[in-house]
Order: structure tokens, then sequence, then C-alpha cells
């Protein structure tokens, strides 16, 4: 049996889940997520947990176990509690600004770039070069997160571009020139 499939989920109060054997849609006060859940997955929901178990132990079976007993609780924190990443400008001009339902990124181009916000998530820009992002979708969160930090990677000589919080950059030294 997976470790981390086997492991209970706690369910918060303000959460309610619904399972009719292959979709699951769980509700809370930052939104609603929904799910296909593969028939071989049974889902027991005790008092404030839910318990993922597997109908029959096949190797294939096994090996989904855990993934799906975490999606699921990605799903259950997503809508209680809602992801954050915060992203970082570095380099010199760099800013954001949130205009209506778009994030327009000056980066050093020739151009702003304007980048559509998807729904279900909320950005906030704070001093022009902080950028956070929530959401309660995981997923979304990620890929969105991922497309804004793809228009500078953050680049070894410098240290420039789109870091996320905590994010190391490790330096080159560059060329050292003729002698």
């Amino acid at each position: 049996m997976s470790r981390i499939g086997k492991l209970p989920i706690k369910v918060p109060a303000n959460v309610d889940i619904s399972w009719d054997g292959s979709e699951l849609v769980v509700k809370g006060q930052f939104g609603t997520l929904q799910n296909l859940i593969p028939e071989m997955f049974e889902i027991e929901q005790n008092e404030g947990t839910l318990v993922v178990s597997l109908k029959n132990q096949t190797r294939t079976n096994r090996a989904l176990h855990g993934l799906y007993r975490t999606l699921i609780n990605n799903m259950v924190v997503g809508v209680s509690e809602q992801f954050k990443i915060t992203l970082n400008l570095q380099g010199v001009g760099y800013r954001a600004s949130v205009q209506g339902q778009s994030l327009v990124l000056n980066l050093g181009y020739s151009h702003p770039v304007k980048m559509e916000i998807p729904s279900g998530v909320s950005v906030e820009v704070v001093k022009n070069t902080t950028i956070n992002i929530k959401a309660c979708d995981k997923e979304k969160l990620g890929l969105f997160a991922s497309q804004i930090r793809s228009w500078r990677p953050p680049e070894p000589y410098k240290g420039k571009g789109i870091l996320y919080e905590g994010e190391i950059v490790r330096r080159k030294a560059g060329k050292s020139g003729k002698k």
C-alpha cells in the first residue's frame, strides 16, 4: 500500500464534498473544484476525514494511489485556504502592474508584455517588483506563474529575471578578459 495514499485527508468544517462514483466536487469559501476520479478508487468520508482506498491491488492502481490522494488533498486545501506563489522581478526597469483583467510587465523589451489573468486566479502587485498570485486550483496557479516567468527566466551572470520567492540563482564569473 502506498505510504502517501493511505494517509487520511483532513476536511475542514467549511468544506463540502460530494462524490458520485466518478466525479468529485469540493466546495469551500474560495471556490468550487471538480475532478474525475477513476473507478479503481473508493473514497470513504468519515467525521472530518476522507480516506482514499483501492478497489483492487494491481501494479498500475498502486502507482496512482498516492497521486490521486494528493490531488484530492490539494483540492480540499485550495478551496479552504488558497495557494499562493510570489514572484520577484530582478533587473533595472523591470516592473509589473495590473490593468483590469490583464497583467502588464515591463521587462526590458521594446514593448510591454500583456498577459490575461485566468479566471479563478487573483494577482496583486506590491511595490512594482513583487507579484503575489493566489488561486484555489494549484495546477492553474503553477501554470500561470511559469508562463509569467518564461518571459524572463533568471540568468546566471547578472542575476536578472523573474524569480520565485526564496529562489537562489547560482552566479557565474563571466569572462575575465585578456591579461
